[in-house]
């Protein structure tokens, strides 16, 4: 369904919603990374599994896929475009229908298949992507378990200066160590970045809403040390610690942020319990 508004032709959420729905028919549970067994009455992804691996509900993707959801966030169609493996066109087209421009400065990267297919095959092992901004741009379903269901879309640069909450404790100064590596980051992508101007906004909007940010900003600070070792309260399994490990992608500004725990340990069974946690979920 189109719609004139002003002399100008927009194009309405149900075109939308019959890409989606045509995309997700299209893709087989094995092209998406997922093991499945016994007889499934169609080859295409079911709805829970899509909203799974997007890190959405599946009210949110029935109403995307019915035309209800009005103008939805580049930050839920990029997680989309990567599950369901769209091309760049493809990606392109469904930005337009929502009303985002192509390749404007505030989508998400688009990760390549090469990389969704490392992520596809560690699915034990939490991994999540963050850009140059510190936006969280994709979450495999263990990294959600285990950081929270608002993972994706999270700016971890706002979540520590200007509030939010995070199931990483703060031991051993670790959120300390945290914010100054995020302002040592955002001074050098000042200089280095693609996106310079939308580094320069974020740096903006955290001078003006946090003292902390704004002092350490001022002192020029270009250190800061990475915090390897991180201490996750959880709601459902408690306290357990893992090892946080930075991956760069060449060629692009993405970061792949794994999570591990020596085998055998306490620490590895809590990972090991939320990925039964999540299957299960998965399951209902």
């Amino acid at each position: 369904m189109r719609e004139r508004t002003g002399g100008r032709l927009l194009v309405m959420d149900d075109d939308l919603g019959t890409c989606l729905r045509a995309w997700r028919d299209r893709l087989s549970p094995e092209e998406a990374g997922l093991s499945v067994g016994g007889r499934r009455r169609a080859k295409g992804l079911r709805r829970q599994e899509v909203a799974e691996l997007a890190g959405l509900s599946v009210e949110y993707l029935a109403r995307l896929e019915q035309g209800r959801a009005a103008h939805p966030s580049a930050a839920v169609l990029g997680p989309l475009a990567r599950t369901l493996r769209l091309s760049d066109a493809e990606r392109d087209h469904i930005m337009v229908l929502a009303g985002h421009a192509p390749g404007a400065s505030h989508l998400p990267p688009h990760l390549t298949p090469s990389i969704l297919r490392i992520l596809d095959r560690l699915s034990d092992t939490p991994v999540h992507v963050s850009d140059d901004r510190f936006n969280v741009v994709h979450a495999n379903p263990l990294a959600i378990a285990v950081l929270g269901d608002d993972l994706i879309g999270t700016n971890y640069a706002r979540t520590m200066f200007l509030g939010g909450t995070m199931r990483v404790a703060d031991e051993d100064d670790h959120h300390d160590d945290f914010r100054a590596r995020i302002v040592a980051d955002l001074r050098r992508l000042l200089v280095t970045s693609s996106q310079a101007d939308d580094v320069r906004a974020l740096v903006d909007e955290l001078r003006a809403g946090s003292p902390d940010f704004s002092e350490r900003w001022a002192r020029a600070d270009v250190g800061g040390r990475a915090a390897r070792s991180k201490v996750i309260v959880h709601p459902e399994v408690g306290r357990f610690t893992v090892d946080c490990d930075v991956l760069s992608v060449v060629d692009s500004s993405l970061k792949l942020m794994v999570y591990t725990a020596p085998a055998g340990t306490p620490d590895a069974q809590a990972l090991a319990l939320l990925s039964t946690i999540g299957s299960q979920r998965f399951a209902v």
